[in-house]
């Protein structure tokens, strides 16, 4: 395939996974950028080999720039889904790279006309759906036909300095491999650590309904906290001390900023410090804050707070924020956190809003990292569940 129709060469590329409809034409989609409009140009081909462009794209959107990386899938509330399967029961998601994130939308793909009808489209609001709300780009999914799951990658970027890159001969890595599904409501997508990952678990540790007082720390002991997997639930014995939520407080990074870990409210900041030295200098806080509306609805707040991860200076230390979509009448707040040295992969409300953070601690390292269960607001609040394990080395075993 070769652009065509006027098409700038450097904004044609990274076609996704084919499928193939009932006319057995196989279809995929190439990223581009067209009078302004981020497209997703769709080909059409009988034989795998010479494609054809169709006159309209599947997608576009003037809202964006060029689409890094486009994928395209169907998905389900139960089970992962083949690429080329169609049918009333799934939804398609479109995704897209630009500005340094991955955005995604969800809708229904009519394969007799090749239209793919949404709701919401990108609006480059800050209002985009986001598979992560921290370090996550240019991801792809494939279906894992053995085990009927939908798995999810993505390139995770450095937020150290290029010096330090050379340095150690190498930038950059991938994300844990997440499982997707379609959230009950229809109207996001839920990630998860795929279960193998349980394979590299060693030494659990676990609470069970231990009260966390306001201005307390507790430490997870018994585990190789710059190793582990974590994962923790919440419970409180009323919600009124919710702080009152600012109408203009729209933009959930920038209230992280204002509100970060070490700012008491009335419900949290509570949650986990990762990667922390032992007197807390460094320390890596993903958590969580409960607002109340004028209306009365709660609102949930995720950070992932990098502010003093490190002691460099020559580091990027952005501090991270997403809303989580929590009916706190019916759940409970949950949080698990997958730390791997320079890495934190955190998934709160069961995978509706995920958090990637790059840290580059000096003092917490090795055996020197230490894991804590926090809460810095003004209620006292309940760890219902918390189970933390060392996390062993994955081994690459070759095949034949």
């Amino acid at each position: 395939m070769t652009p065509t129709d006027g098409i700038d060469a450097s904004n044609f590329r990274d076609p996704t996974t084919a499928w193939q409809g009932s006319d057995k034409v196989w279809r995929i989609l190439v990223g581009s950028l067209i009078n302004g409009h981020g497209t997703a140009l769709l080909y059409r081909s009988r034989d795998f080999v010479n494609w054809n462009k169709s006159q309209t794209p599947l997608h576009s959107s003037n809202k964006t720039g060029m689409w890094e990386c486009p994928d395209f899938y169907p998905v389900s509330v139960r089970n992962g889904v083949e690429t080329s399967v169609q049918n009333a029961d799934v939804q398609h998601v479109l995704k897209a790279s630009f500005n340094g994130n991955d955005y995604y939308i969800i809708g229904k793909y009519e394969p007799e006309t090749d239209t793919y009808l949404v709701e919401t489209d990108f609006l480059d609001a800050g209002s985009d759906l986001r598979y992560d709300y921290g370090k996550f780009y240019a991801s792809k999914t494939f279906f894992d036909a053995a085990k009927k799951q939908r798995i999810l990658w993505a390139w995770i970027q450095e937020s150290d300095s290029s010096s330090a890159d050379i340095e150690k001969g190498w930038s950059g890595l991938q994300s844990f491999p997440r499982s997707v599904l379609l959230d009950q409501n229809g109207q996001r997508l839920v990630q998860w650590p795929v279960k193998e990952i349980e394979i590299l678990h060693k030494n659990q540790v676990t609470f069970h309904n231990k009260e966390l007082r306001g201005g307390s720390v507790i430490e997870v002991s018994g585990i190789t906290a710059s190793q582990a997997d974590v994962e923790v639930s919440f419970d409180f014995p009323h919600l009124e001390e919710a702080e009152l939520m600012d109408p203009s407080w729209t933009d959930p990074q920038a209230l992280c900023s204002r509100k970060n870990a070490s700012v008491k409210g009335g419900i949290g900041p509570f949650g986990l410090l990762v990667l922390a030295s032992n007197n807390l200098t460094e320390q890596t806080a993903i958590f969580f804050r409960i607002f109340k509306s004028t209306q009365e609805k709660h609102i949930v707040l995720m950070c992932s707070d990098q502010s003093r991860s490190s002691l460099r200076q020559d580091v990027d230390k952005t501090i991270y924020g997403a809303f989580v979509d929590i009916d706190l009448n019916h759940e409970k707040i949950s949080l698990r956190s997958l730390i791997d040295h320079s890495i934190v992969e955190s998934f709160g409300g069961k995978g509706k809003t995920c958090i990637t953070a790059r840290v580059y601690p000096e003092l917490a390292i090795n055996t020197e990292a230490h894991l804590y269960a926090f809460n810095n607001g003004n209620q006292t609040l309940n760890i219902s569940t918390l189970s933390a394990w060392s996390m062993k080395n994955a081994e690459m075993v070759p095949t034949n």
